[in-house]
């Protein structure tokens, strides 16, 4: 995996995680769930790219 994919996986899974902490202090579930969303993206990116990283070995 680039250092740059991760590094970019990392910022919008700790992104992902600041939207869901601030739905929850204001009780507002979109952005609850928006933050959940982006969580999940970033861990199935990062999956993918350890994918790759696996095939290429």
């Amino acid at each position: 995996m680039s250092g740059k994919n991760k590094v970019e996986n990392m910022a919008q899974k700790a992104k992902g995680k600041a939207t869901e902490t601030a739905g929850k202090a204001v009780g507002n579930e979109r952005m609850t769930a928006k933050g959940k969303i982006d969580q999940a993206a970033a861990d199935a990116k990062q999956a993918g790219e350890k994918a790759k990283d696996a095939l290429k070995h």
